[in-house]
This record gives C-alpha cells, sequence and structure tokens, in this order.
C-alpha cells in the first residue's frame, strides 16, 4: 500500500478508503489531540493550562514546557476514547503554523516522531485553514457551508475575512493592520482589572448591561482591513479618566463598560463583513477560531441571516477554541488529495493562510 520517497510513507490513496486521521494542535496554549474516521470526529480531547492566568496573558516558555508534559497522556486519551488502536491509524496531521513557535516545535517533533515510529505519512496544517474548515466536520448541529463562501476568522492572533472557493482555494480579501479582535477583547478586560483570559467575562457582563451607554470611536481604515489598537487605546483613555473622577466607576458601571465595548467590537466586524458581502456578492457566510464564540457576535450574524438573506454558519462551541478536531478536518481532505509533508518539515510562526 506504501512506497518509500524521502523517509516517508506515502500512501496512494484509494476510492471509499476508511481513514483514521489522528490530529496535534499546539499552537498556543492548549495541548489538544483528536482522533477522526474520514469526517466524523471519534474523539477530541484538550488539555487547557492554567498557569498562564496569574500572568495575565500566555507565557511563551511556561506554554512549550506544559505542552511536553501533556501531548503523551494526552495522545493516549484520544486513542483510548476513540476505542481504535495506533496501528490502525492512517495518518498523523499537526499543527505546522502559525503560532508560538516553541508550542510548535513540541507538536511537530512527536508528529515526526510518531509518524515515522508506525510508518505511516504526515500531513502539516495551517491553523488558520483548520479554523474555516472546522465546519467541515459532521457533527450533530452543524453543517458545512457550500462553496464560494466567506470566512470570517476571529481570535486571539487573527482577524481576516477570506473568501474560500474550495478547501484549498482561499483568499485573504482583508485583515487586522495592526491587534487582532481577541487581543481587543482580553487587553479591554485587563484595563477593567477582569483576570486573564477577559474576553468571555466581557460577553458575560455584556449581557446585563446597556450597550448604548458609553460610545466608543470606531476605527476609520480603508477596504476590508481591521485596526483595533486605536480602540483599545480609547477605552484606556475613557476609563482613565472616569475613574479619576469616580474611583468606583468600573465597579458601579461594569456591565454596561462591557456591553458597550462589545457592541462597538461587533459593529465594526459586522460593517467589514457587509462591505465584504456587497464586493463580492457571495451571501453564505462562515465565522471561525475563538472569538467566534462570542454571544453577540453569533446573533449578529443570525440576525443577517434574516435581515439580508445571507447563509450563516456558526460552528458548535467546541470547534471554535483550538482544537485538533479541526486539524483532523484538514488533514482528511489533504489525505484525500495526496498533500503529505517531508519529515524534514518545521515550525513555522508565520504561516502564509494557502499553505
Amino acid at each position: 500500500m506504501f512506497y518509500l520517497c524521502l523517509s516517508i510513507f506515502i500512501p496512494k490513496p484509494l476510492e471509499n478508503e476508511t481513514l483514521y486521521i489522528l490530529a496535534i494542535e499546539s499552537s498556543c496554549d492548549d495541548t489538544s489531540v483528536a482522533v477522526l474516521k474520514n469526517d466524523i470526529m471519534l474523539s477530541n480531547v484538550v488539555a487547557s493550562q492554567k498557569i498562564h492566568e496569574e500572568y495575565g496573558g500566555v507565557v511563551p516558555e511556561l506554554a512549550s514546557r506544559a505542552h511536553q508534559q501533556n501531548i503523551v497522556p494526552v495522545t493516549y486519551q484520544a486513542l483510548a476514547k476513540a476505542n481504535i488502536d495506533k496501528k490502525q491509524l492512517s495518518a498523523i496531521a499537526f499543527t505546522r503554523g502559525p503560532g508560538l513557535l516553541g508550542s510548535l516545535l513540541v507538536g511537530t517533533s512527536f508528529a515526526k516522531s510518531l509518524s515515522l515510529a508506525l510508518e505511516i505519512p504526515l500531513i502539516e496544517v495551517n491553523h488558520m485553514q483548520a479554523h474555516i474548515l472546522a465546519h467541515f466536520i459532521k457533527a450533530e448541529n452543524m453543517k458545512a457551508p457550500e462553496f464560494p463562501f466567506l470566512a470570517l476568522t476571529i481570535s486571539g492572533g487573527h482577524t481576516q475575512i477570506v473568501k474560500v472557493k474550495d478547501y484549498f482555494d482561499m483568499e485573504i480579501l482583508g485583515q487586522t493592520l495592526d491587534d487582532a479582535v481577541g487581543e481587543a477583547f482580553d487587553k479591554s478586560a485587563k484595563i477593567l482589572g477582569l483576570p486573564y483570559p477577559g474576553g468571555p467575562l466581557i460577553d458575560q457582563y455584556a449581557a446585563m448591561g446597556n450597550p448604548h451607554a458609553f460610545e466608543f470611536p470606531k476605527p476609520k481604515v480603508k477596504d476590508l482591513n481591521f485596526s483595533f489598537s486605536g480602540l483599545k487605546t480609547s477605552i484606556l483613555y475613557f476609563i482613565q479618566k472616569q475613574t479619576s473622577q469616580n474611583p468606583d466607576f468600573i465597579t458601579e458601571n461594569l456591565a454596561d463598560i462591557c456591553a458597550s465595548i462589545q457592541f462597538t467590537i461587533v459593529h465594526i466586524l459586522m460593517g467589514k463583513l457587509k462591505k465584504a458581502v456587497k464586493k463580492t456578492g457571495i451571501k453564505n457566510i462562515a465565522i471561525g477560531g475563538g472569538v467566534s464564540a462570542n454571544s453577540d457576535i453569533r446573533k449578529a450574524l443570525k440576525d443577517a441571516e434574516k435581515e439580508m438573506g445571507w447563509n450563516t454558519y456558526v460552528p458548535n462551541f467546541e470547534f471554535c477554541t483550538d482544537n485538533a478536531g479541526m486539524i483532523g478536518i484538514v488533514g482528511y481532505y489533504k489525505f484525500k488529495s495526496g498533500q503529505f509533508a517531508e519529515h524534514d518539515t518545521s515550525a513555522k510562526a508565520r504561516y502564509n493562510l494557502n499553505s
């Protein structure tokens, strides 16, 4: 079934072949391993790192050490939950980038070692492609978007609008020129004295507040690009001014502040998305990335579906944050199209979307 090429065992894909993909995700501070049977997820185990909470953000060195501790037991759990033996695996898929280099090195090295030991092929995966293609995992309450579609990928490190023509034919139409939307949420939370990660906490408090209580400036950026650094600065200056006049301002107005911040961010995202729809004529809209778990963003998309005739695709919560299930689905489609990696491949902190 295999022939040898550059020390890699490369399979010849067979029609209707059952594939078992073991996928590894280690781009930031979550160690995750999943097992997929074709496009159906059998297991998806995630080990989160709590140590970063006391530092108010991810510490790269601590993250890579935690990955080293977690990756073997998490792999064992993923195989056990999938109820398959490692000898049944067809390939190993792993996140090559983008992400924290030290974290990526742990997953990359482990994936290459496992691939060599089992004499099965290796598949490299772009983390941002995976957030988009997570929609194609067969799961309850999820429907895959039809091509072409627009993908809004929003996370702690990225904010992009991508035109998706096929599984591996993607074009970035717009992206952030500075900070990502997830960073805007987390830094705003830090200004308010909320613990890390603060984005989900802003979402929780916003549900109890008035989104029109306070007004923050919306950046004027050309085309379909984004900018959030100015918004963060304006929030900082606003809080400094108000607390100088009233030390209890944050405590007394926390819900309204969070609601106003969230309203502004959602307005920025939806404004650019509407422009992208108008520019391309594409009304199939999908979101991905950790910030796509935000309740107001999900609601805004559903409202647009009714008001503007969009077809919107929102992933299940488990596929929003970093997880190996999304790496596995990319691995499945790459296996089917014969896209395999060589064992001299290396992790990349910066990694082009179409790579």
